[in-house]
């Protein structure tokens, strides 16, 4: 393979920083794509990644970054709408660059009758990139490791943190596996090629669970307090999501409940050599955020 240039989008994000830092572990050129010029595409710079700024709702600015790209990381975010129009432009501007590979981010709960529009939208957006013939991998992770972030003001000051997941058990997913997944993925695309990847973390906790390791980590005493999803959603409202976001919150906790994020695999070993962190390394990992 000559002249191999991987784009990684939402590079300055939890899973594709973590798949950019890999990557050139593995001495792959990257160009990445971001919203803003900032400290952290600074730094993204002075550790030999070349950067394009732009946006990925502008077609004329994908069509750039796509140019002599031979594979891709495509994740959206989904805190705002517009995926759809997202994924067709990317897709196009892939095709008109001759990109070879792309892995997509989608996520677990991405099925044709997910009642979140952002899960159902994933699901559309899996669908527009398979007919677009360019070799695509997606990747359906359970809940991230990173929920607790959303949370660590709550956990520092008020020793809890609330969820609307009841006894619902599931096996949180560190980004940082997940960069390791995509980039052993686009370091290698062939065999991947076609594939939907569920991807867990090492092991299924309840959040009552969650609460012990943190209880331990920190040495003193975390709560889990379980909400009703309407009840959460104020919370989550107040913390200054959008519509569409709350209403895919709103969904995906009936879904947790439901089990739709439950389950492990070996998948993250099988990719990456290596088993996923479990939550206790996580939460050593990030221990200041909750100190």
């Amino acid at each position: 393979m000559g002249n191999v240039k991987i784009l990684v989008t939402g590079a300055t994000g939890a899973t594709g920083g973590n798949a950019i830092t890999k990557l050139l572990e593995l001495n792959v050129p990257v160009r990445a794509l971001v919203h803003q010029l900032d400290a952290r595409s600074e730094q993204l710079s002075a550790s030999g990644v070349e950067i394009v700024q732009g946006d990925l709702s502008d077609f004329d600015a994908v069509s750039e970054a796509l140019k002599g790209i031979t594979g891709a990381y495509f994740v959206f975010p989904i805190k705002v709408p517009g995926i759809l129009e997202a994924t067709a432009f990317f897709a196009q501007a892939a095709i008109e660059q001759g990109v070879s590979a792309i892995v997509n981010m989608s996520q677990i709960s991405a099925r044709r009758i997910a009642k979140s529009h952002a899960a159902q939208n994933h699901w559309i957006a899996e669908r527009l990139l398979d007919r677009s013939g360019i070799p695509v991998t997606h990747l359906r992770p359970t809940f991230f490791a990173e929920w607790l972030m959303y949370l660590s003001e709550s956990i520092r000051q008020k020793n809890m943190f609330p969820l609307p997941f009841g006894e619902a058990r599931y096996a949180p997913i560190a980004a940082e596996d997940q960069g390791r997944v995509i980039a052993a993925i686009l370091n290698n695309p062939g065999e991947h090629a076609g594939k939907i990847y569920p991807l867990y973390g090492l092991k299924e906790l309840s959040q009552y669970e969650v609460a012990d390791i943190l209880t331990q980590v920190l040495g003193r005493k975390i709560s889990y307090v379980p909400l009703e999803i309407k009840d959460f959603m104020e919370i989550w409202k107040e913390l200054g999501f959008s519509p569409y976001n709350q209403q895919h919150i709103a969904a995906v906790a009936q879904d947790c409940r439901d089990g739709v994020f439950s389950g492990t695999n070996d998948l993250v070993e099988k990719l990456t050599g290596q088993k996923p962190l479990g939550m206790m390394d996580y939460i050593v990992k990030k221990k200041a955020l909750f100190s």
